[in-house]
């Protein structure tokens, strides 16, 4: 079973899913959804720490609150996933250095960004796991799920300056 959860956000209402137990989806109006059956439940400890961790967020403070999350996807989306996982708050990174980062696990010569953005756009717990702050090369604004401007909207909450 799969429940669903609503959180207003100062950017938009944000739709929430789990399995019970760990957070699967997360994402902000004006993003892709999932679809399916779903039973509303606001209630799920999973949810209230997620609410905590999003209410600290959108305070402008680096969230402390653990969220118990669980990747559905590739095992390459998931090994991408997790190192967006360890970019610091506050922070970016570029496709190309998270490519460098899967090259040198996989033991192989290069790997393409444009791989990693594909699984990067594929993220499927946004802000939590912080795809945001993933930029192009140079520091350029790419491409966001739910547009630029709602890119540059997180990463102004985290106080990192883009042009």
């Amino acid at each position: 079973m799969k429940y669903k959860c609503k959180y207003n956000s100062p950017l938009g209402k944000i739709t929430m899913l789990s399995d019970g137990d760990y957070l699967t989806n997360l994402w902000i109006k004006g993003q892709p959804e999932v679809f399916g059956e779903f039973k509303e439940k606001e209630d799920l400890k999973i949810f209230n720490k997620a609410k905590k961790w999003l209410d600290e967020y959108f305070q402008g403070k680096e969230p402390k609150v653990e969220v118990p999350i669980k990747f559905e996807g590739t095992e390459f989306r998931k090994e991408v996933w997790n190192i967006l996982l360890e970019i610091p708050y506050g922070k970016t990174t570029t496709y190309g250095e998270i490519a460098k980062k899967i090259a040198e696990k996989k033991q192989i010569k290069t790997m393409s960004a444009q791989a990693i953005g594909g699984a990067v756009g594929h993220n499927p717990i946004s802000i939590i796991v912080p795809c945001h702050r993933v930029l192009g090369t140079d520091g350029r604004l790419t491409g966001y799920a739910g547009g630029i401007s709602l890119k540059v909207a997180l990463l102004n909450i985290e106080k990192i300056q883009v042009e």
